[in-house]
């Protein structure tokens, strides 16, 4: 009971955040326009301030693990590499696949991966969290570029390529935080404990906007795609991850980590990128929506079954 009640507890705050952007919309409080044009300033700037934040009071000697951001990112270019050469056999439309290697391959790690490790190890582990965050989601930009314009039936632009990373703010943000805890500068009071008081709220507020950014339109006309994106990225891609990792060694906080980053939902900058690089925008959306509610069930279940197997 104790097992269920901790899984319960970890994934219960993330689906109430859903439902409460999901019932302002429907409640008419604000509109879906409104809804994304939030998840533009969310991306741009809360979920920036919040990885500058945590990566700022890391302690680098201390929450730095090589070894987990190198299986990390080796399991994420393996996957990435696995849907590259799947997805075109099964997909004859060029903008569909991009979106569906794009979406199996692409965590809201960052919205889904820091609540789960704090919910069960505590503030102790947002270091670890966050700085394999700030490797993992330069490294899935670069990916997620690649396969839309691989796809895209032009040349790969490698300018535009080169361009989108470099001015990621996620990208803009782990950087300019790397330099501060490098040099040791340390920023003035009032711009630190204002940077604080951003970040304690990033997370609930992005969560609220997801939930809210919701659409259930084209379903009918990519429901094989559909099936196929989810199963990808909730089945496919967590029992390949976790799996490995536990064979490796991996366990308690590293592995929450891990099995977060597996196990989370498509991230929502995901559409933004698929509708600038000419990708199937329709279903990037309903693949952001699917795994995002349909995660609440995968990962109970995943956090339940490593706790009873005593892995975390």
């Amino acid at each position: 009971m104790d097992l269920f009640i901790t899984s319960f507890m970890v994934v219960f705050p993330l689906a109430l955040k859903l439902l409460l952007g999901f019932s302002i919309r429907k409640a008419k409080i604000l509109s879906l326009t409104s809804f994304k044009e939030f998840n533009k300033l969310i991306f741009t700037l809360f979920l920036p301030v919040l990885l500058f934040n945590n990566i700022y009071h890391s302690n680098i000697k201390v929450d730095f693990n090589g070894e987990l951001i190198l299986f990390a990112l080796f399991s994420l270019l393996a996957l990435f590499t696995l849907f590259m050469i799947v997805i075109p056999r099964i997909e004859k439309e060029n903008p569909k696949r991009g979106v569906l290697v794009q979406g199996m391959s692409r965590s809201n790690f960052i919205l889904f991966g820091i609540p789960v490790a704090q919910a069960l190890y505590g503030e102790g582990s947002l270091g670890q969290a966050t700085i394999l965050v700030s490797f993992v989601v330069p490294a899935i930009n670069v990916l997620s570029v690649v396969a839309l314009e691989s796809f895209r039936n032009k040349n790969v632009n490698i300018k535009k390529i080169a361009k989108g990373i470099a001015t990621n703010p996620l990208i803009i943000a782990s950087i300019a935080a790397y330099v501060c805890v490098i040099t040791g500068l340390v920023l003035p009071r009032v711009i630190e404990s204002f940077i604080s008081e951003i970040a304690s709220i990033a997370t609930p507020i992005a969560l609220i906007i997801l939930g809210g950014s919701v659409s259930f339109h084209s379903i009918k006309d990519n429901k094989k795609q559909l099936t196929i994106a989810i199963a990808g990225k909730l089945i496919l891609a967590p029992l390949l991850g976790i799996v490995v990792a536990i064979l490796l060694g991996f366990r308690n906080e590293s592995l929450v980590i891990l099995m977060a980053m597996f196990a989370s939902p498509t991230a929502v900058s995901s559409f933004s990128m698929a509708v600038s690089m000419d990708g199937d925008a329709e279903l990037a959306g309903l693949i952001i929506v699917f795994t995002t509610f349909l995660s609440i069930i995968s990962l109970f279940f995943i956090t339940f079954s490593l706790l009873a197997l005593g892995y975390i």
